[in-house]
């Protein structure tokens, strides 16, 4: 990540990332928004299912990296979930942003993509969300406070380029979740908001690329996702990480159960 001088925003927090590595090397979402909220003194608490992939997120964190704590956890394990969130509580006294960050598309329509991975696709991208605030929410009710930053998809509110219903159906369940819970809790004192990305250039987008290019080709199909955004350049996990800082932060006090897009004015054309 790009040098800043830290201002401080997150000093005193207490805040827990699911989803803080990454599938391969740079800067995906989770490891950004890890890095960038150590950076602004909170203490992180990043959470992954894959142990080899939370050392690197360790390394770019710098001299920020005494300030995160990595943690295994399957999200799609209630108990687990459950047990990581109590022992958080019980170790620092409160839990003052949650994030959530897990997620991934498998491509199909209704007609190619089959019953079991429509059900995994709602798990992964929607259920997980409900599960983890499900523990959270209350603790952050009973301190008086909290902020939750859910991250969706432009998927979520428009068609992207590829068939990925299950996809795009769980990822728009996020964003209305957040506005339904946002307005649910908003006298309590608990925020939720939703950031979406859009088409950023990710270890995760890497990766589903080149499932789908038989050739190899990645950075021809990388071309070609730029020339749909206005700015023609993509972004990656750095953007997607500033968007939910500012969330966040106390600087977004009066912001509840809204989104805010990061895509370089894609879903904004109207072609």
């Amino acid at each position: 990540m790009q040098a800043s001088e830290s201002t401080g925003r997150l000093a005193g927090k207490v805040a827990l990332v699911f989803g803080a590595g990454c599938v391969g090397p740079g800067w995906g979402n989770g490891r950004a928004i890890t890095v960038r909220f150590a950076q602004e003194g909170a203490t992180v608490i990043a959470v992954d299912n894959r142990p080899e992939s939370l050392p690197e997120t360790l390394e770019r964190a710098g001299t920020s990296r005494g300030r995160i704590e990595t943690k295994i956890c399957d999200v799609l394990d209630e108990k687990q979930v459950a047990e990581l969130v109590r022992d958080a509580h019980q170790r620092h006294g409160r839990i003052d942003i949650l994030i959530n960050n897990v997620g991934g598309p498998i491509s199909g329509g209704p007609t190619a993509l089959s019953q079991a991975d429509w059900q995994k696709q709602l798990d992964l991208n929607l259920t997980s969300v409900f599960t983890t605030c499900q523990h959270v929410l209350p603790i952050m009710q009973e301190q008086g406070g909290g902020a939750v930053v859910n991250v969706s998809s432009t998927s979520a509110i428009r068609w992207t380029g590829a068939a990925q219903v299950g996809y795009a159906a769980a990822k728009a369940g996020v964003m209305q979740f957040g506005r339904v819970v946002g307005v649910e809790l908003a006298a309590k004192g608990v925020r939720i908001n939703t950031v979406l990305p859009g088409q950023l250039h990710t270890p995760l987008v890497d990766a589903f690329l080149a499932r789908q290019q038989s050739s190899g080709d990645v950075e021809a199909l990388l071309q070609r996702r730029r020339k749909r955004i206005p700015m023609l350049v993509e972004g990656d996990g750095r953007d997607t990480a500033n968007a939910v800082l500012f969330l966040a932060s106390d600087e977004a006090r009066f912001i509840t159960g809204t989104e805010l897009v990061v895509d370089g004015g894609m879903s904004a054309r109207c072609d």
